[in-house]
């Protein structure tokens, strides 16, 4: 065909192969994230509901906050030796902000502490605490926040911590050691009786660590966590070694029957095959049904043949290996069990020791009892002597220069009934937010991925070729009525797409018949035989004499659709000599046969593993001539072109091409080159046919509504 009869718009399609950009509709991206949807919406799920059960399984903090009031003095102090503390300026403020969360407040609230503040201070760790671990020697104060309200003198101190008992104490605590701090700057705390309860709350403190540290070095001596943890521990352990005592007792037991049972079949001279834990180890079975299926075969042919017959010494020969094999799997059960019985002994033997030292250990816990709760006592006084004189000096210093100080305790911390984190809510929006995320960011971001073949724009515009029909999903049909949907005329619905394909390859075609048709693909198992066949059906369906001729000399298959032998064909005439004189249509090497009214077929006359010889041979092109002269139009199925390059010499042959694109297949990137490629020979590319599409697809993949239109308008007759 002549460079006159290419198509303008394939012409400018392939100039501009490489200047073609995606533009994308709000109904393209609908069709992108449902078809995405089983894809991105679990993805966006585990996503969403990861972060939330992460967010969730935060532990709960508790705030609590107090309220102090800052005054700002008007008098005018001229008295010498006189400590002003009011505030006048923003800078003060900020100063006393900044005293407020230094680390020197933070030392006086831990200094402040009694031995039951430090309790409630240390509560939410111990809960937490494996039994027999010793207690945190720290104390967590929480996270401390330190803010002034803006336009106002009130400062806010805000505590968070994970009781909120313990959230309230630290606040409040913090509040009274700043006050006490500037009671302290002007000299509150020098008179005589504070100085005589700070050296007698020193003294108790001394008393009440040395006793804590007596018991401290008799439990590390005694090697104690604490009684009570020790006794129980003991006790789990004493419970787990005689369980496990009496479970190995009992497959020691167990084993030493097998054993026994082995022995005495032994010294009886029986068949220890009789014995289960024998008959079933290891390889023993396969090897008993082995030897008994030889047996057999033994005896049947010692009926036929004599005992030196071949067969008769090769069976025996496999009896006797066989035997040998059997044997010596079974000396290694019996060393198995035996091993397994010296194991079981050595660790009923261990467990027996492990379960006199576990009681030797309990004896010596119930003798240390007496001492260590005597100990335990005075460490209990000792600590309630120094919280006693704690609190009376705490009561002396706290209001006798209270009125010199310009910072009055507004509204104290109370504690929390909830947690403000986790934020359910919060939580929830987050991952609400996140999974809607995820789900869009996947679904478009696959979308740009993946690179088959999915959409009429696929086609038209980013492929650059006329799109000749939609195809629906056959799979539901059989193969021998997929291949004769258009001559058997029993599917109107399956008939139509094809119908359909006729009609826009007459309209796209500019050649006259006869002319010959190829059908090609980009890769196996896109329908492009069952599009050859039943777009020959249809040209002979509309008075065409049409032949059908399979090219795909590697893989045939159009002989086995239509049930026709493969003898004679392509291949058989090519070695047959390829004569083109005489009757083509009679040579009974070339076997045309008629399969269809108007139709014929030219099988491939069976396998070649390297058919170029004959596609390139120029008698090819000679006899598709020949054959114009007899039909209207040839069908060439041909093999795809992403295989192998057949049917490139295939296209140097005939006037037109049709390409065959199997929905979600094959890549637009490999269809662009193909196309490409059979665009720069002499044939003309009519267009694609988009194959196996289901009908929902059909719907939302394409501007078609064919087949919703024809149910409606003609019904659904078959």
């Amino acid at each position: 065909m002549s460079e006159a009869f290419k198509s303008p718009s394939s012409a400018k399609h392939a100039a501009k192969d490489d200047e073609i950009v995606e533009r994308r509709t709000l109904r393209d991206y609908y069709i992108i994230l449902r078809e995405r949807l089983w894809v991105a919406l679990p993805l966006a799920l585990i996503v969403a509901i990861g972060v939330a059960y992460y967010q969730s399984r935060a532990t709960p903090l508790y705030r609590s906050t107090a309220t102090l009031q800052i005054d700002k003095p008007e008098k005018i102090v001229t008295t010498q030796n006189v400590v002003e503390t009011g505030i006048d300026t923003d800078a003060e403020l900020n100063t006393y902000l900044q005293v407020m969360s230094s680390g020197k407040i933070r030392s006086r609230v831990l200094e402040s502490l009694t031995p039951q503040e430090r309790q409630i201070l240390q509560r939410p760790y111990l809960k937490d605490l494996p039994v027999g671990s010793a207690p945190p020697a720290g104390v967590d104060l929480g996270s401390l926040s330190v803010q002034s309200i803006r336009g106002t003198f009130l400062v806010s101190i805000s505590v968070s911590h994970q009781d909120p008992e313990a959230a309230a104490l630290v606040a409040n605590r913090y509040v009274q050691q700043f006050i006490q701090s500037l009671l302290d700057k002007v000299g509150g705390s020098n008179d005589y009786a504070v100085e005589y309860l700070q050296k007698r709350a020193n003294q108790l403190l001394d008393a009440a660590n040395a006793a804590d540290q007596k018991l401290q070095d008799y439990m590390r001596a005694q090697n104690l966590v604490s009684l009570d943890n020790s006794t129980n521990i003991v006790q789990s352990n004493l419970t787990a070694a005689n369980a496990a005592l009496q479970s190995a007792r009992l497959g020691r037991l167990a084993i030493e029957e097998q054993y026994n049972l082995v022995k005495k079949y032994q010294a009886d001279g029986r068949n220890l095959l009789e014995i289960t834990a024998i008959a079933n180890y290891g390889s023993i079975p396969d090897l008993s049904k082995q030897l008994e299926s030889l047996q057999r075969d033994q005896s049947l042919l010692a009926e036929r043949y004599l005992e030196r017959h071949p067969k008769m010494i090769n069976v025996a020969n496999a009896i006797a290996v066989a035997k040998d094999q059997l044997d010596t799997a079974i000396k290694l059960a019996i060393a198995d069990l035996k091993t397994n019985l010296e194991k079981i002994r050595a660790n009923e033997q261990t467990l027996e020791q492990e379960y006199a030292a576990q009681e030797k250990e309990q004896l010596r816990l119930r003798d240390l009892s007496i001492e260590y709760k005597s100990l335990e006592n005075q460490a209990a006084v000792a600590r309630n002597n120094y919280a006693q004189i704690l609190d009376r000096l705490s009561q002396t210093t706290t209001s006798k220069y209270l009125e010199k100080i310009p910072v009055r305790p507004l509204d104290p911390a109370t504690p929390s009934g909830a947690p403000y984190t986790p934020d359910f809510s919060r939580i929830t929006r987050t991952s609400i937010s996140l999974g809607l995320l995820v789900f869009f960011g996947v679904a478009i971001g696959l979308s740009f991925v993946d690179d088959r073949i999915k959409s009429a724009w696929d086609i038209e515009s980013f492929i650059g070729a006329n799109l000749l029909g939609i195809i629906p999903d056959l799979s539901s049909l059989k193969d021998e009525e997929k291949y004769r949907l258009v001559l058997d005329n029993k599917n109107q619905t399956g008939v139509e797409p094809f119908l359909s394909v006729y009609s826009s390859v007459k309209i796209h075609s500019k050649l006259d018949f006869p002319k010959s048709l190829l059908v090609t693909s980009t890769i196996p198992g896109e329908g492009k035989t069952l599009i050859s066949s039943n777009l020959a059906g249809s040209f002979a369906r509309h008075g065409k004499s049409v032949l059908l001729i399979d090219c795909d000399l590697r893989r045939p298959m159009l002989h086995r659709h239509f049930n026709k032998p493969n003898e004679s064909g392509l291949i058989a005439w090519f070695e047959g000599g390829a004569k083109l004189d005489g009757n083509l249509v009679n040579d009974p090497l070339l076997g045309i046969s008629s399969i269809g009214s108007n139709l014929s077929l030219i099988s491939s006359g069976g396998r070649s593993k390297s058919p170029t010889q004959l596609l390139e041979s120029p008698v090819f092109g000679q006899l598709l001539e020949h054959l114009k002269k007899h039909f209207d139009l040839i069908v060439v199925d041909s093999p795809p072109l992403g295989a192998v390059t057949d049917s490139l010499l295939i296209a140097e042959r005939v006037d037109e091409v049709v390409y065959v694109c199997r929905f979600n297949r094959a890549f637009r990137k490999h269809i662009r080159l193909y196309i490409k490629a059979l665009r720069s020979g002499k044939n003309e590319l009519l267009g694609v046919v988009l194959n196996g599409l289901s009908h929902r697809r059909i719907e939302y993949y394409s501007n078609y509504r064919y087949y919703r239109s024809y149910k409606k308008y003609y019904g659904t007759q078959d």
